[in-house]
């Protein structure tokens, strides 16, 4: 019977068979999987002898090629003078003004750019202010509804024109009968008051130029209906076990990306003992399931699935999903950035960006952006980078109301910061100073206010790590502390309990956290003894005499009344600070509870200081007197602190030293920096927003003031919505003080939330816009920090190659762990399949719906 020829063996010449060599086979396995990826690199003469006709069959064991035939590498293939030109994610812009056209791009990754064009979608910025100009005598610009009108339509902010999605993507050659094909791909449509004529002539009839582009479209992303699919004529069953082996690689690459771990190892070779956590990951699961092992040890050699462009992809589809259910949140709401910089493991300055937005529910919600390279770190390269990924984002600077930075003078500047640059685009975009880094200035400030303070702190730090120099003591500190606990407990001096008497030890004090120093402290007073008893062996059997006469000096100094006040002292004072800085750095924290806890705080450091003494100097005797202290008479006098006994220095008596030169100068420094620190306080803008306190059944509440408010942003409040504004504020003013439920709220967080429950976000519509609007301002950047974290997890020492991209993908799962466990595998595998051309296709069931081909024309 004669053999059928395949439709590619017509447009080849004849080749006499030959049985392949080892090489000729390792090369075809990895040339399928490359085709996979979309990434090949091997010459057209080289494919066209290769047959990807019949459809791949896992061997038969016992057959001659099960023994030959090895596993395909994972490392890419050898370039070549022919091999096609690698495609460079930088190169897609979404501003479609600034956009290459496709035919500039190499004719061997134009699919992979559309690919990419699709899979991010059209240009449309919602919440973008259009600027206006005169058209035929008045003023006229975009429409934001069109976008709702016409799917394809793009806008762009640098051009302030319209543009063709599916134009752009499949110009089709120009004939007569086209009205603005080249206006819509090449210079854009900026006559908007002939807009939406223009728009519907574009469109035109069924076979216009517009129409033929979006079948293109539909059909380029439609894979089933592609020749390599239909020659191919992969079988139901392959495509079920090829969506199997994706279901078993998805959960191996979900596990990795929510732990933060590596995926490939140094030698990922069959015989490697350790092959990265990836393979061995995929080894473990198919030890412990015989479906896996079954799926995995029967796919073809080309169809493995364990390449590492594959499992990129599969963390760049998990990475888009998650960041388009934020997104989706967000809608067309405004928010807040929170912006900061730091240097990763490479040394490379990445700039980390959150959003600060209200929900639908009313919960004040944090949401970790992405993070991007940015080389140089002056406040308009800074302010390029944000441009550039809101955008990205389909994002816009208009939605912004409020922007928050740790302070620093490229990021802060009054006249050529970041906030001075966006404040010059958005007014409304109010900037708050990170309270919690404020807080952070005012506990260093406090630390150095006079000599006394600033050498306990050295001599802490001594202590602690002179304590901790080396195994030896760090355990014989643990030991002595846990032989003082076994006989308190035996004496009755302590009790036992759940959670009590744990084992523990000194903390090393961080330079700028100064909430460690608290721990260091507590810890200290806590294993004093143990302490003294570590310093004293240090004296007996120190290996230098500089070492034994340190310790010697800080055995005085902690037996030192004037140390242990301090110590008290300090205690008191971090523990006041500490409680605030751990509120303000909530992810739902508010500007008016901030501001609240920041008064009650000043408060009570003011009743510290007029009533706090002589609780503070008792508590220190007490303490000298368990720990055979000297404690000195307080009318007798010493030497002012700096001057000469001998050369007639100023003497003062004890209790003068340790009263007005210690406490009283402790505890005005840090009244006087919270003042100063925190003067955003006193501005007009807090003041009004003071007035939402609901603290005291709105003790605050001034109509005038909040009208006032929201005059200052006349964006969002028309003139009549202000007179509407009043009468709703006398409403909710008379519901929240006159009904239960309201009364026992005390934060503005919690009164959104209840007003979305009973309905009333809708009802007093102006009242809740204003809150939203206060809601949002951001008050702490600690979550940009938690990132910078994740990302010294993601990127060590030991992966510092990692691409950018790469670790924004890993960094965006990571963070937003909550969301990314949340999506289905079946939307991940879809948006996985979309991203390239795949050799083989999911099944019919699990098949690709969503995106631009299912989006129907209006016409």
């Amino acid at each position: 019977m004669k053999r059928h020829r395949s439709i590619r063996s017509f447009f080849s010449p004849a080749v006499t068979p030959v049985m392949p060599t080892q090489s000729q086979i390792n090369t075809n396995l990895n040339l399928s999987e490359e085709v996979e990826t979309g990434a090949s690199n091997i010459p057209n003469d080289v494919l066209t002898e290769m047959s990807v006709d019949a459809p791949v069959e896992p061997p038969v064991e016992g057959s001659p090629l099960v023994e030959e035939i090895q596993p395909p590498s994972n490392d890419p293939l050898p370039t070549t003078t022919n091999a096609a030109i690698e495609f460079d994610p930088t190169e897609i812009v979404v501003d479609p003004g600034l956009r290459k056209p496709i035919e500039e791009y190499d004719i061997n990754i134009r699919d992979i750019v559309r690919r990419e064009y699709l899979l991010r979608g059209p240009c449309q910025p919602i919440g973008y202010v259009y600027p206006k100009k005169i058209q035929s005598g008045r003023k006229r610009s975009f429409l934001e509804s069109w976008f709702k009108k016409y799917s394809w339509l793009e806008y762009s902010v640098h051009e302030d024109a319209a543009f063709c999605f599916y134009c752009y993507l499949f110009k089709q050659p120009r004939r007569g009968d086209n009205f603005g094909g080249d206006a819509f791909t090449t210079e854009g449509v900026s006559n908007w008051k002939n807009a939406t004529q223009i728009f519907r002539e574009h469109v035109g009839k069924v076979d216009s130029l517009h129409n033929c582009a979006r079948q293109h479209c539909e059909d380029f992303r439609n894979q089933r209906q592609s020749v390599d699919n239909v020659i191919q004529k992969i079988t139901k069953e392959q495509q079920e076990e090829y969506l199997g082996r994706l279901t078993v690689i998805l959960a191996v690459v979900r596990f990795l990306l929510l732990q933060g771990l590596a995926f490939r190892g140094h030698d990922e070779s069959r015989t490697s003992s350790n092959k990265g956590n990836f393979l061995e990951l995929i080894d473990w699961l198919k030890m412990r399931d015989e479906g896996a092992k079954i799926l995995l040890d029967n796919a073809p050699g080309n169809n493995l699935l364990t390449s590492p462009f594959i499992q990129k992809d599969m963390c760049e589809a998990c990475a888009k999903l998650t960041t388009k259910v934020i997104l989706d949140d967000i809608g067309d709401k405004k928010f807040s950035i929170l912006v900061d910089e730091s240097r990763d493991a490479s040394i490379k300055e990445q700039m980390a960006v959150v959003l600060r937005y209200v929900n639908d529910k009313g919960h004040v919600i944090e949401r970790f952006l992405g993070v991007q390279h940015v080389p140089d770190t002056t406040s308009a390269a800074l302010k390029g980078a944000l441009d550039a990924m809101l955008l990205a984002h389909g994002l816009s600077m208009h939605n912004i109301r409020g922007q928050g930075y740790d302070g620093a003078s490229n990021m802060r500047g009054e006249f050529n910061g970041l906030q001075r640059l966006v404040l010059d685009e958005n007014p409304y975009a109010f900037y708050i100073h990170c309270f919690a880094h404020q807080l952070q200035l005012v506990v260093v400030s406090v630390a150095k206010c006079c000599s006394s303070v600033t050498d306990f702190f050295n001599y802490t730090t001594l202590i602690v790590n002179t304590v901790n120099a080396s195994c030896k003591r760090h355990d014989q500190l643990a030991q002595e502390h846990h032989d003082n606990l076994v006989r308190g407990l035996e004496n009755d001096e302590i009790f036992s309990g759940r959670g009590k008497n744990q084992q523990t030890n000194l903390a090393r004090p961080g330079d700028t956290r100064w909430g460690s120093h608290h721990k260091t402290l507590c810890r200290l007073q806590l294993m004093w003894q143990a302490v003294l008893e570590v310093l004293e062996n240090i004296c007996d059997d120190g290996p230098t005499s500089t070492t034994k006469t340190c310790a010697a000096g800080l055995l005085k100094q902690m037996e030192s009344f004037e140390f242990v006040l301090i110590m008290h002292l300090m205690i008191k004072v971090l523990g006041k600070t500490n409680d605030l800085s751990q509120c303000l750095q909530r992810k739902d924290q508010n500007i008016v509870h901030a501001v609240a806890l920041i008064g009650a705080t000043l408060q009570k450091v003011k009743d510290l200081r007029e009533h706090g003494w002589e609780e503070i100097f008792e508590g220190t005797k007490r303490f000298c007197a368990k720990h055979n202290i000297i404690v000195p008479n307080m009318l007798d006098t010493t030497v002012a602190r700096g001057r000469s006994r001998g050369r007639g220095g100023q003497l003062v008596t004890y209790q003068h030293h340790f009263h007005h030169e210690i406490f009283n100068v402790v505890l005005d420094q840090l009244i006087v920096e919270l003042n100063n620190r925190f003067g955003e306080r006193s501005t007009q803008l807090l003041k009004c927003i003071a007035c939402l306190d609901p603290r005291n059944s709105f003790a605050n509440f001034d109509i005038s003031k909040l009208v006032e408010l929201a005059s200052i942003y006349d964006a969002d409040f028309k003139p009549y919505d202000l007179i509407l504004l009043g009468e709703q504020l006398e409403t909710f003013i008379h519901e929240v003080r006159n009904e239960t439920k309201w009364s026992s709220c005390n934060d503005l967080g919690k009164i959104a939330e209840l007003m979305v429950d009973t309905g009333k976000d809708g009802d007093l519509d102006l009242v809740y816009r204003l809150i939203e609007l206060v809601l949002i301002l951001p008050v702490a950047t600690a979550s940009v920090e938690r990132a910078f974290s994740a990302m010294n997890i993601i990127k060590t020492e030991l992966r510092n190659k990692m691409a950018d991209d790469w670790l924004n993908h890993r960094m965006v799962c990571y963070i937003e762990r909550d969301i990314f466990t949340a999506i289905e595998n079946d939307k991940i595998l879809r948006h996985y399949q979309d991203m390239r051309k795949r050799r083989i296709q999911l099944p019919h069931s699990s098949a690709s719906t969503s995106g631009l081909g299912s989006i129907a024309e209006e016409e």
